[in-house]
């Protein structure tokens, strides 16, 4: 058993926290800004609640952080009350926060003259993913403290691995994320076209599936999309905040990425049609429109 702190209890956070406590037995103190939310966990899963990111991480083995975007992330960890300012010396921060590599690179360099490790750790799964505690997490860092962290983090998830050192986590969930928005809106044509053209869907997706053009969207989504309902998974006003953060790394990287940002501007138009909480595969609505 491990001590372990916890910020940000959003929907990710909140039952990756939960896991951490529940499943892996771990000792669990816990931080959101909302103190309300962090109280209900309290009551739920025992534990204990902290009043800042730094009273959270005093004394801990390992310090999680799952919050918004870098300013966030800035803000738990090296803000007035943030928790490298409690850090022991030897102890792992694991950001699983979708931020950019520059950032991950900025407290690396700062944990690391402090004494104690950084873990850019980002996931995928989805809402659906940190409820089940099946996430995949794409880890940059040092491999001493990738192996120290690793039993606590499989708490939560199905796969880990370790991408390369600080900020190779944040470009690995970048590619995950370019690769999605690819297939969602290829989907979406698909399913949009053989509409048009009278075929059933559910026919067509049964045979297609088990060929080349299958995949986890396919398998997950169709049904929903085929009947107009997109309220099952990723937001869109999520999918462009992790985008804007792939176009900006192509920019300083050189990387051309012609499709993903026609794609950022399609769940642009989707946003507008009032879609900003609609999940990633609502680009079928905006083909219907």
């Amino acid at each position: 058993m491990a001590t372990v702190a916890f910020l940000g209890l959003g929907v990710m956070g909140y039952p990756m926290a939960a896991h951490l406590k529940n499943r892996g037995g771990h000792d669990v103190t816990v931080y959101n800004r909302t103190t309300a939310k962090a109280e209900r966990w309290v009551a739920e899963h025992g534990g204990r609640l902290a009043k800042t990111p730094a009273e959270a991480a005093e004394g801990q083995d390992f310090v999680f952080a799952c919050v918004g975007n870098d300013d966030d992330l800035r803000s738990v960890t090296i803000g007035p009350d943030g928790a490298f300012k409690s850090m022991k010396k030897g102890s792992v921060f694991i950001d699983n926060t979708t931020a950019s590599a520059e950032v991950a690179r900025e407290l690396a360099a700062k944990a690391d003259a402090a004494g104690f490790s950084f873990l850019d750790a980002p996931v995928s799964g989805g809402q659906a993913g940190a409820e089940n505690g099946v996430l995949t997490v794409m880890v940059g860092g040092d491999q001493a403290a990738f192996e120290r962290a690793r039993p606590v983090i499989d708490s939560f998830a199905r796969m880990v691995g370790l991408m390369g050192p600080a900020g190779a986590g944040q470009l690995t969930k970048m590619i995950n994320q370019i690769t999605i928005a690819g297939l969602v809106q290829g989907l979406a044509e698909g399913i949009h076209f053989g509409k048009k053209a009278g075929l059933d869907i559910e026919k067509v997706v049964e045979v297609i599936s088990k060929g080349a053009a299958g995949s986890w969207q396919m398998e997950n989504r169709h049904k929903t999309m085929n009947e107009g309902k997109y309220d099952f998974g990723f937001a869109i006003d999520w999918m462009r905040k992790d985008l804007g953060i792939c176009l900006a790394e192509a920019d300083r990287n050189g990387a051309a990425l012609p499709v993903t940002a026609l794609v950022d501007q399609f769940y642009k138009d989707v946003q507008a049609m009032g879609g900003g909480r609609w999940d990633t595969s609502s680009l079928l609505a905006r083909l219907e429109r």
